[in-house]
């Protein structure tokens, strides 16, 4: 083979050159048939003002019924005179009479647009309409020969001309890509895209619906912070000229919160866009959205309560069912959640007991026999939670709380009064993912500013995502906070349970993308 391809390699060279001109020969022929075709749509668009038909002089449409209305209650709306408005995707001229495809919100329906209904005017317009072009529609409800549901047109009102061309009707937009930087084409093309996203307003009005009947009260608290606390996270800085001091994004919701348990409103939430520093993957997107809400005078326990019921809820809303199906995964949200500790968790899937570690250095040679990677700074909570990480989450795919955390890793959650090396603080997992963070919060002002201190310490040893001590938190702790559970959850990931969407940014409009060219795209 070797000789082969030494013999060949002037031919070889040859023929794929050939080939190249040949493609970028294709493609500099398509963009000229692009650009005729644009051409001409600035062409029919020049046509249509210089004849006072200027669609973008239009203001308004009275929409009465969407298409699905029409579908959906065809009985009583048989021979009715509707008005419909949408994209056409779609156009067969036949002479005197035409059909049409209007897509709007709730999908599309069929039009029949007939000379003698519109007028021979409007009808030289129509026929000149392009894919792409949004309409208003006039007409009456009827069905076809073969029993499709559609509007007879007695007027069509071109609202706005395209002057792009969108995708290829058959193979549609694919190219992820473009599918994330060109959102708007891609609810365009893509009906699912567009399910997703109504999905994921259901999702979000859902939650609130559920809280706010449970008394809980929708605040809304800084982006731009002093000290970015809350969570163990890089923050974005920026400076703000006016005051000439220079301020972080904030990455969790948590410290203004319990500020306000503080003031007394005693049950408190904020849905929410946070930034984190960090890299981008199918689960993580630099700004997504948190939702934390806190209760005074309940714990941990109660936290777990409020998630059950809140998931089971949601999904109820959302998909109709208590049952979620995720790529292969069933999980069954109707039956009670299991609890288990994360020492037990470890001893079930690893086979190692941290209840017989006892030092620090008795966990960092387990770590080195199970060749899981430390850091020197690293104490024997921390190493806990990487044996966690490393064997344990994967099998965490029906609902499950792991409650108990190690102290090191909780910084704002109490200890627990039997073992004070860990927290009353638990982990939500579906489908192996951390789906929901809560705690039993501290409200001892002393030991919280222990805790602060230890993290200061980390942050000098080269941790940034320690938090540094927030004096005005500590103030507010020292004027008394009453016995409150607090919970985070990733809205974005619930989303992507909902609607089994296998990435972040296919629950995201605007995902964060690499600018191209140095502008955005």
């Amino acid at each position: 083979m070797e000789d082969w391809e030494e013999d060949h390699t002037g031919e070889l060279t040859a023929t794929g050159a050939v080939w190249e001109v040949k493609m970028a020969e294709q493609k500099n022929m398509q963009e000229q048939d692009i650009n005729q075709l644009l051409k001409v749509r600035r062409d029919k668009l020049a046509d249509l003002q210089q004849n006072g038909k200027d669609p973008f002089q239009i203001t308004k449409f009275d929409v009465t019924h969407h298409s699905m209305d029409i579908k959906d209650n065809y009985d009583t709306l048989e021979g009715q005179a509707v008005m419909v408005a949408g994209r056409m995707m779609f156009k067969r001229v036949m002479g005197k009479a035409s059909f049409c495809n209007i897509q709007d919100l709730k999908g599309n329906i069929q039009v029949y647009v007939a000379r003698d209904s519109i007028g021979e005017d409007s009808y030289k317009d129509f026929k000149k309409y392009d894919v792409g072009d949004i309409l208003g529609i006039t007409g009456e409800v009827f069905k076809t020969k073969t029993g499709e549901i559609s509007v007879h047109a007695s007027a069509v009102t071109l609202l706005s001309k395209s002057l792009q061309i969108l995708p290829e009707k058959f193979h549609g937009l694919t190219d992820t890509d473009t599918r994330y930087r060109q959102r708007y084409v891609d609810l365009i093309m893509n009906q699912d895209v567009k399910e997703t996203f109504i999905k994921r307003s259901k999702v979000l009005s859902s939650i609130r619906k559920f809280l706010d009947g449970q008394g809980f009260m929708e605040v809304e608290t800084p982006m731009l912070v002093s000290n970015a606390g809350g969570a163990a996270a890089r923050p974005f800085e920026t400076h703000f000229n006016a005051l000439n001091e220079d301020f972080k994004l904030r990455i969790s919701l948590e410290l203004y919160l319990k500020r306000l348990i503080v003031g007394g409103l005693e049950r408190v939430y904020e849905i929410g866009r946070v930034f984190r520093n960090e890299g981008l993957d199918t689960r993580h997107n630099p700004e997504f959205t948190l939702m934390e809400l806190y209760q005074a005078y309940t714990d941990y326990h109660g936290m777990m309560d409020l998630t059950e019921n809140l998931y089971r809820y949601v999904a109820k809303e959302v998909t109709g069912s208590e049952i979620i199906t995720y790529g292969e995964h069933t999980m069954d949200l109707s039956k009670p959640f299991e609890r288990i500790s994360m020492v037990d968790a470890v001893k079930k899937y690893a086979n190692v007991d941290f209840n017989e570690i006892h030092s620090t250095e008795e966990a960092k040679k387990l770590a080195d026999e199970h060749h899981i990677e430390y850091e020197e700074r690293h104490q024997k909570g921390d190493i806990l939670n990487l044996f966690f990480e490393e064997y344990v989450e994967a099998h965490l795919i029906q609902p499950i709380f792991i409650i108990d955390h190690p102290i090191e890793i909780s910084p704002l959650t109490k200890k627990k009064p039997d073992n004070p090396e860990y927290v009353e603080r638990f982990e939500f997992f579906m489908n192996g993912w951390e789906m929901a963070n809560a705690y039993s919060e501290l409200n001892d002002p002393i030991d919280q500013r222990e805790r602060f201190e230890a993290q200061e310490r980390l942050l000098a040893a080269g941790d940034e995502e320690a938090n540094k001590t927030d004096e005005d938190f500590l103030n507010a702790l020292s004027i008394g906070m009453p016995p409150t559970g607090g919970i985070g959850f990733g809205i974005d990931r619930m989303v992507m349970m909902m609607t089994d969407s296998g990435a972040i940014r296919d629950v995201l409009l605007f995902p964060t993308m690499k600018t191209l060219g140095g502008k955005d795209q």
